[in-house]
């Protein structure tokens, strides 16, 4: 029975490790690219976001990251947070119908955030950078694709533009991007996100097999219990009544 088991263990642990490697091996170079986070946010509102910026060079650092946002989804306030050593400077186009922003119309937004490292604050080999972001009223739209330049100080660029294709792989160079759900419904009509889950069939047969293995126990403990009780009840019967 020992032997059975440390097999299964085994067969287990290897299991696990093949498909570790393989999740990791195939999650490895997507996850090296530009991204926005958080991923999701919600459409009408401001939002708080991040651009993280991996290096993927070994032998150069990111010096400039220029993202590009949506023109099919304008945003009418924008404001970028101090990253140290980096300057940052923003393009605006006009647009049209205007934006309206806390009973503002604007005419123009925001068409391009640029990022440039000073001194030494570029992004190094094996080193990551966060550029945050806050923006909003967030457009009635599914999602925000940003188009992403990111320049090494050797020269290269590396253009992540592709946007995503639905049902389909993700591209070589895929675009940041922020999807946008509707805002709850006013009056709590909207259903509720965090429903309690029924328990699976494997909480069931836990829960059956706890429930059976505390009924046996308790017969057990009731059976010796009456065990114990005819037994002192005889021994009594036995003794001889002591004399006065």
């Amino acid at each position: 029975m020992t032997r059975i088991r440390r097999t299964a263990t085994a067969a287990a642990a290897l299991a696990f490790t093949a498909a570790a490697t393989a999740v990791l091996g195939f999650a490895g170079p997507a996850s090296a690219h530009v991204t926005v986070n958080p991923k999701e946010a919600t459409q009408g509102g401001y939002a708080r976001v991040a651009f993280r910026v991996p290096n993927e060079s070994d032998t150069a650092s990111t010096t400039k990251l220029e993202v590009t946002l949506p023109e099919n989804a304008p945003v009418g306030s924008v404001s970028t947070m101090p990253v140290p050593g980096w300057t940052v400077a923003t393009e605006k186009r006009k647009v049209d119908p205007p934006i309206e922003v806390h009973g503002s119309q604007l005419t123009e937004a925001v068409s391009k955030i640029t990022w440039t490292a000073t001194g030494d604050a570029a992004v190094k080999p094996g080193q990551f950078q966060e550029f945050p972001v806050s923006m909003g009223p967030l457009p009635q739209v599914d999602s925000m694709v940003f188009k992403v330049l990111q320049t090494y100080s050797d020269g290269n660029i590396s253009r992540w533009i592709d946007p995503p294709t639905p049902g389909a792989e993700e591209p070589e160079n895929p675009a940041p991007v922020l999807t946008l759900t509707a805002a709850a419904a006013p009056g709590g009509s909207a259903a509720p996100s965090a429903a309690v889950a029924a328990p699976d069939d494997d909480d069931d047969d836990e829960g059956n097999g706890l429930a059976v293995g505390l009924g046996v126990a308790g017969l057990v403990a009731g059976l010796a219990g009456l065990v114990l009780g005819g037994l002192a009840f005889t021994r009594t019967r036995r003794e001889p009544v002591a004399k006065s």
